[in-house]
Order: structure tokens, then sequence, then C-alpha cells
């Protein structure tokens, strides 16, 4: 399973224990997206708030606007197929979720936030894997589909309540 190094700021309640769930996430989506098990693999995860999302947003994407997860890759997909098991040891990427953003989206959706942190994780992880659901509806459903079957792996619902897999 690839290594996460995590990061947890205020204003993420210490009540859950994010480590864990990331790690149960990651664990997972390797399940279901095998390039993402190679154990060399590191990415960082940083649990954080709204404003550092927003100023991360605007810096890196122009957009000037929160977001609840941000990825930023650090290899190509095709180099990521190209790893070899057990080999030195490479960065995938970095996500930053946003706390505020994440918790108004959880009550909306009248989820946990444990639940959905889990989700944005695995979202988050597939964009640093290549993947991207705005490129087409057939990328959007592939990407969904492996996010659907990470989570029921781990005991959490179709997100989208829409797909038959």
């Amino acid at each position: 399973m690839l290594t996460l190094e995590i990061d947890v700021e205020a204003p993420w309640p210490p009540t859950t224990d994010w480590e864990a769930l990331a790690a149960r996430a990651a664990g997972a989506l390797g399940v279901v997206a095998p390039e993402l098990a190679n154990e060399c693999l590191l990415t960082s995860v940083v649990f954080t708030s709204d404003a550092e999302v927003h100023a991360l947003n605007r810096e890196w994407r122009d957009k000037d606007k929160p977001t609840n997860v941000l990825s930023f890759p650090m290899l190509t997909r095709e180099d990521l197929l190209d790893l070899p098991d057990g080999g030195p040891p490479e960065m995938l990427g970095d996500i930053a979720l946003a706390y505020e953003t994440c918790a108004r989206e959880a009550a909306d959706k009248a989820i946990t936030l444990d639940d959905h942190a889990a989700h944005l994780l695995i979202h988050g992880l597939l964009h640093l894997a290549g993947h991207d659901h705005e490129i087409s509806p057939q990328d959007a459903r592939a990407m969904e589909t492996l996010e659907i079957k990470a989570l029921a792996l781990i005991g959490i619902a179709d997100p989208y309540g829409d797909h038959e897999i």
C-alpha cells in the first residue's frame, strides 16, 4: 500500500482518527486500483481549513474560492503505471481537504464527516493517479465506479446513488 504522510490541522476535530481513516480509504482504493497499492508511492495529505485551501486554489489553479479537496499530482499516469513494485520512493502527489467545506457538504448530504472525508480522499487519490472526471461523461463514470467500489470495501454507501455496479 502507498505511504501516507498526514498532517491534521485545526479546525479538523480530534474526535476522529483521521490518519486511520485515510489509511483505510487508501487501502480500499489499492484493491480496486492496484496501481495505488505500490509500496514505493508516497502521498502527503493535509486536513486543513477553507482559508488554506482557498489560498492554494487561488495560487495554483487561479480559482479564488475554497473547494472540498485539492490534488496536486507529481507523476503522470504513464509514469505511475511504469513504476516497479518495491522500487525507490516516488512522490505521487499532495492532497488538501478543507474542513468547513467538507463539513457543510456532509451536513447537506446528511452523511457523516468521516464518510465524506473518506470519499474525498479516495477521489483525490484517483486524481493523483491520473483519473479525471472532467474529461468526458465516460471518464467521470469510470472514476465514480472506482470510488464506489473502494467505499463499499470500507462500508460506505454509494455517494452518487445512481450507479449499478
